[in-house]
């Protein structure tokens, strides 16, 4: 039953790893259009979501 499980993740993290990466893509111009206007609560924002996109983008990398 776990090696189900596993091969479950894998085939899920797949599939999400693309989505991830057009999501820290889209966050990345958000941010870029926050040091445009040199608006800091924004870029503060868009660097937590990059971290937390990083992060997801990790585990799912070592899986």
């Amino acid at each position: 039953m776990e090696q189900v499980v596993q091969s479950f993740r894998r085939i899920d993290s797949k599939m999400r790893i693309p989505v991830l990466r057009l999501e820290i893509d889209y966050e990345l111009m958000t941010l870029h259009d926050a040091m445009v206007v040199e608006d800091l609560s924004m870029m503060a924002q868009s660097i937590e979501k990059l971290e937390l996109l990083r992060q997801d983008l990790m585990k799912l990398v070592t899986i």
